[in-house]
């Protein structure tokens, strides 16, 4: 397997602040009355089959208007406009999108959003923990699973982000697990055929916070006055379909799996723990990660401030771009140009109330050319 290249990148959208297209004068008078926009932070960037671009933006503060959105370029401007509709963003309806984080868009061009539940760090209420199947195409509701407490803890758990296996009919979810200490990181696997959930790795080392680790991007620490703690962050899907990644942020390991142990509901816990194997330190600690249709993982790195390859076959570790802008790379997704499309923003300094909010790049999206036969791993 050949490695890629260093790569030239260029933004593809930056905002000082996000700022939505309202149907409502009302709300968007209330929104900019209380400066909601200081709590609006760009989470999972994604592009669709046919080059429509979307932003999902966690409700994690008060006042944020849709947490599904689909950006629509206004005079150079990107805004926000919600997807699939304002009524599908309602708070406190359960059969709407409440907060989501992470999300993918499939190879069928169906968007699988998960809902974490949690509206500003409350206790989730019954049904809003789910697992929706969007079709983008047609523009319509496929199915929609709820994540029962049983499953991820309505008080503890925080819903990450996931992968999709269409081949063999399974999807991957990490559970950061945050609202408790000690943390209740995990995974959770869904089986789409009998629609069975199980969760496997609860509070395992692999899913749990390294304790009393205290990073810092930039020299900044995060947090100012005591460590972040976040278990089970970035997943990953190798192009086989044979082969999980995972990561906790508050770490540096990465980790793997294979997943006939977890599509096998018959394994016990313990076996499933005894087939983990620990892939060693990255070198940086990690919130998003990806796949190519090729066999490589990326990583972001949050102490590098960049992105970074795992290549299986030699197990190495290595630096594919780093910047000094790039502070906090979220998350990442590829499109169908051979481009890998990731994400800065400044998660650490946005919620520390720490933005210059004229700054313009505050918030920024990058596209990195990979080459032309590069896909994600969906299309492995």
């Amino acid at each position: 397997m050949s490695e890629p290249k260093r790569v030239e990148y260029d933004i593809l959208f930056h905002w000082s602040k996000l700022e939505w297209l309202f149907e409502d004068e009302a709300a968007k008078k209330t929104f900019y009355d209380n400066q909601h926009w200081k709590g609006a932070m760009a989470a999972g960037f994604k592009v669709d089959k046919d080059g429509n671009y979307y932003l999902s933006v966690p409700r994690w503060a008060p006042g944020i208007p849709a947490t599904v959105n689909k950006i629509q370029v206004v005079d150079g401007k990107p805004l926000l406009t919600a997807y699939p509709s304002w009524e599908m963003n309602t708070i406190g309806d359960p059969n709407a999108l409440q907060s989501v984080l992470g999300w993918e868009i499939d190879e069928h061009n169906r968007a699988w959003f998960l809902d974490q539940g949690h509206i500003e760090g409350q206790r989730c209420i019954d049904g809003a923990q789910k697992l929706v199947c969007w079709d983008l195409s047609a523009n319509r509701l496929i199915e929609s699973i709820t994540i029962p407490d049983a499953i991820a803890s309505y008080e503890a758990s925080f819903l990450n982000d996931l992968v999709v296996d269409n081949a063999n009919g399974f999807i991957y979810i990490a559970d950061s697990g945050i609202f408790t200490d000690p943390l209740q990181g995990g995974l959770i696997v869904y089986n789409m055929r009998t629609k069975q959930l199980r969760r496997v790795l609860h509070q395992h080392v692999s899913t749990q916070d390294v304790p009393d680790y205290w990073f810092a991007i930039a020299g900044k620490k995060i947090w100012k006055d005591r460590p972040m703690r976040t278990g089970a962050d970035g997943i990953a899907l190798s192009a086989d379909r044979q082969t999980l990644y995972w990561c906790a942020l508050t770490a540096r390991h990465l980790y793997a799996v294979n997943t006939a142990v977890l599509r096998d509901f018959s394994t016990t816990d313990a076996q499933v723990a005894a087939a983990v194997i620990d892939l060693g330190d990255k070198g940086t600690n990690t919130d998003g990660m990806g796949a190519d249709n090729k066999g490589l993982i990326y990583y972001t790195m949050l102490e590098s401030q960049g992105i970074g390859v795992y290549d299986p076959q030699t197990r190495q570790y290595r630096t594919l771009i780093s910047d000094p802008r790039m502070i906090w790379v979220d998350g990442m997704t590829f499109d169908r140009q051979g481009n890998l499309i990731f994400n800065h923003n400044r998660l650490h300094e946005l919620f520390g109330g720490d933005l210059d909010w004229e700054y313009p790049y505050n918030l920024v999206v990058w596209k990195a050319h990979l080459g032309a036969d590069v896909r994600s791993y969906l299309y492995g």
